[in-house]
């Protein structure tokens, strides 16, 4: 167990003009007042927990040690899911049970816990608001260094959301869209190793929707402005993007779409 952080992030779809997120504060300050919070995102598409798995695989293991990480994309709230507690390397976090911890657990050691202590939890609890009733005072009783058996018994899996994986051959890869950024750039299931596998002279043709890109650009701007361009982003996974544009409004192109990256040999 990591020593306990002060630090408490936030990741919803409550967006920022209901109370939703201020109220969960609310209950966390009450309980430990002195947390710092940072708000990781509020504006992820409603109940898209795929959003939400991408943007934590992204930023979770870049906090300090002991980083509790309070994530809410519940579209099942009151329902069959579990509440949980999840241990992977130095971070926690705390949400559903509903495959919004896939991406953060995938290929780590990891250990979960059923929210089932209920002297942890708001003395009321509203069936359809366990951010703020269940997730939130959890999240504050870990930042005042309380152990994660306390709040319940631990499960032995974790509910994995059923993510698309790419394929290779000697062909070339065949994969998808897996996540739409604000700026409407698609970011594949791609990632630079299985590019990065083929041969340096190989080169590749990229379809996605009607579109054809016959290379994999460094940057934004090898391209004229309002041109397509195919490159491995931050993330280090290949995207598609419109060089001061939107990728998803010009080429038409929503989250699933397919994208193919087909081998052309050089010729001597």
């Amino acid at each position: 167990m990591p020593s306990p952080s002060r630090i408490i992030t936030l990741t919803t779809d409550f967006g920022s003009q209901d109370y939703y997120v201020s109220a969960m504060k609310a209950v966390i300050l009450g309980i430990s007042p002195g947390v710092r919070f940072v708000d990781i995102s509020h504006d992820l598409p409603p109940q898209d927990i795929m959003a939400g798995a991408w943007v934590l695989k992204n930023t979770a293991f870049l906090y300090p040690p002991g980083t509790i990480h309070l994530a809410v994309i519940d579209p099942g709230v009151g329902g069959t899911r579990r509440p949980v507690l999840v241990q992977v390397r130095d971070q926690l976090f705390v949400g559903p049970n509903n495959g919004l911890f896939s991406l953060v657990a995938e290929s780590e050691d990891h250990r979960v816990f059923e929210l089932t202590e209920t002297r942890y939890w708001r003395e009321t609890v509203s069936p359809t608001f366990h951010g703020r009733d269940i997730f939130a005072p959890v999240a504050a009783w870990l930042s005042k260094g309380e152990p994660p058996e306390h709040f319940g018994s631990e499960l032995k899996e974790l509910t994995a959301y059923r993510w698309a994986k790419p394929i290779a051959d000697d062909e070339g890869v065949q994969g998808w869209v897996m996540h739409i950024d604000r700026y409407g750039n698609l970011i594949t299931n791609i990632p630079e190793s299985f590019i990065r596998q083929y041969d340096r002279e190989s080169m590749f043709k990229i379809y996605v929707g009607n579109t054809i890109l016959k290379e994999i650009s460094e940057t934004f701007s090898e391209v004229p402005d309002g041109e397509a361009v195919a490159l491995v982003g931050s993330s280090g996974m290949l995207e598609i993007a419109i060089n001061k544009g939107n990728a998803q409004q010009m080429l038409g192109v929503e989250k699933g779409a397919p994208v193919s990256l087909v081998i052309q040999k050089s010729v001597s």
